[in-house]
């Protein structure tokens, strides 16, 4: 998505547009890795050299409040994070490497796996009276380079 249209959701939102909003979303934009705070401040460092972690921090939570974002759970306490764009038709889950960090998206799902979803979502919107709009789903495990190294 070019800035000029993440700026008018900005205006929009009451929130500021500012250099390391632009930033990150800049540089998530370019890639197809999910990256950590800390990945995305030291690939940031470079560029700006002023930035610090703390305001990388932040950027990335209101950026995921404001729907910029998908946050991704280690398990570990630490996230990764990539961008949500109008691109994005495919909904995916993340299989997780609990050893090295490594994230799979997980697209190819087989009709049983979405009419588990979709039993699923009506059940808990029934029986919580929950308007249910999305779903994030994320498998832990051990990839196959780590299964090799054991």
């Amino acid at each position: 998505m070019p800035s000029h249209k993440w700026r008018k959701r900005f205006r929009g939102s009451g929130s500021r547009w500012t250099a390391p909003r632009e930033a990150i979303l800049n540089l998530l934009s370019k890639t197809s890795k999910h990256m950590s705070a800390k990945e995305i401040y030291q690939a940031l460092l470079r560029i700006y050299p002023g930035i610090g972690l703390t305001t990388v921090y932040r950027t990335l939570d209101l950026l995921e409040k404001m729907g910029f974002l998908n946050k991704i759970p280690l398990g570990s306490g630490e996230n990764k994070y990539e961008l949500i764009t109008e691109s994005d038709q495919t909904h995916h889950h993340h299989l997780i490497c609990t050893q090295c960090g490594k994230i799979i998206d997980y697209t190819d799902f087989v009709d049983e796996e979405l009419e588990l979803i979709k039993k699923t979502e009506k059940s808990l919107k029934q029986r919580h009276r929950f308007q249910i709009t999305d779903h994030n789903i994320e498998f832990y495990g051990v990839c196959e380079q780590c299964q090799k190294r054991r």
